[in-house]
């Protein structure tokens, strides 16, 4: 490790914004697909890339309908990916997981409770602390979407604590499972959405906020084209769970504009709040340190701005407001006592 790599590993960390299936370890990946008799070919080839590299919702698609076969997969992910975050010294984590994805499979309750299971093994074995976010599946129906959600009323545990909206988002935009926000928020959950992440119109972050009641935003990258949604926003304290390795730029930019031109930096200019994650970790092949390296070594942000995000992921966590006060009293306290390393 460098200086810079020291420093952004010893961060005091939340995650707020992480995908389950895409948090499987490679090594996990690849005893599944060899289970379901997938040739080694053929799942070197789901995660190749190049110079422009295709996303990663192929792979996810692959685990729920060939790979994943019983609710003890997701206790196994759940379980190693907390492991493998609480080495980077991530403390807190926000997870989504789209339940009609393994329906097939089994329940939303066997799932939802091995998925629990892993969270309080962890809290046991690393001392991280995590919530579950069940997340509608926007390239499916609404009626499947209120499906979801009823299951999550019937079925409610503490630590299920909200409801988003992931998958395609030029597939569906929020507007079309606005009865499922209403349900969930009515219910007492919290409520996220993916929107702004594909170089879709701003008003898909508008309506996010505005039908369906979101009160992060994950991605959001294009509220920079309506400067007027972003001065609300920025006004109303929105936290926007960034992604520094989100492919969509990664596949759109040209190598040498892309950390020039990528909208992150440009968000705290704008005045938005905005806090880093690392979304689908061994599929983006980036960790919790490397994407707060990347935050300073990419974008250019320095300690103050580094210390102001650390502490948006606290205010924007699902955290209850106690655990919040102290976390946010120990992470300033924590990051303070860091050495920043020389330009």
């Amino acid at each position: 490790m460098d200086a810079l790599d020291r420093f952004c590993h010893a961060l005091p960390k939340v995650e707020l914004h992480v995908h389950l299936l895409g948090a499987v370890l490679r090594p996990t990946f690849a005893e599944f697909a060899t289970r379901a008799g997938m040739g080694e070919a053929e799942t070197e080839a789901l995660y190749s890339r190049d110079a422009k590299p295709k996303g990663v919702l192929h792979i996810l698609r692959a685990l729920e309908q060939r790979l994943l076969r019983r609710p003890a997969d997701l206790h196994r992910i759940t379980y190693e990916h907390l492991a493998e975050a609480a080495s980077h010294n991530v403390r807190h984590s926000e997870i989504f997981w789209n339940p009609t994805g393994t329906a097939h499979l089994f329940s939303y309750r066997e799932g939802a409770e091995a998925i629990l299971a892993g969270f309080a093994d962890a809290a046991i074995e690393f001392g991280v602390s995590a919530l579950l976010i069940p997340a509608i599946d926007r390239e499916d129906t609404p009626e499947r979407a209120v499906e979801m959600v009823e299951w999550m009323i019937a079925h409610r545990r503490d630590a299920i604590i909200g409801l988003g909206i992931d998958y395609r988002e030029p597939d569906g935009p929020p507007e079309r499972f606005w009865k499922s926000f209403r349900m969930a928020k009515q219910a007492g959950f919290r409520i996220t959405a993916h929107a702004g992440e594909f170089g879709c119109h701003p008003r898909n972050i508008e309506t996010a906020v505005d039908l369906c009641g979101a009160e992060r935003l994950d991605h959001g990258y294009t509220v920079l084209e309506d400067p007027a949604l972003a001065r609300r926003l920025a006004d109303a304290g929105m936290i926007f769970t960034v992604v520094p390795t989100n492919s969509y730029y990664l596949r759109t930019l040209p190598p040498e504009r892309w950390a020039l031109d990528h909208p992150i930096p440009r968000m705290p200019e704008a005045g938005l709040l905005i806090h880093p994650n690392t979304d689908d970790p061994p599929l983006h092949r980036v960790t919790p340190m490397r994407c707060w390296r990347m935050m300073a070594e990419d974008f250019g942000f320095g300690r103050d701005a580094l210390r102001g995000f650390t502490l948006n992921g606290i205010a924007g966590s699902f955290l209850p407001d106690a655990a919040k006060r102290h976390l946010s009293t120990a992470f300033a306290q924590e990051f303070d006592a860091l050495e920043f390393p020389a330009a």
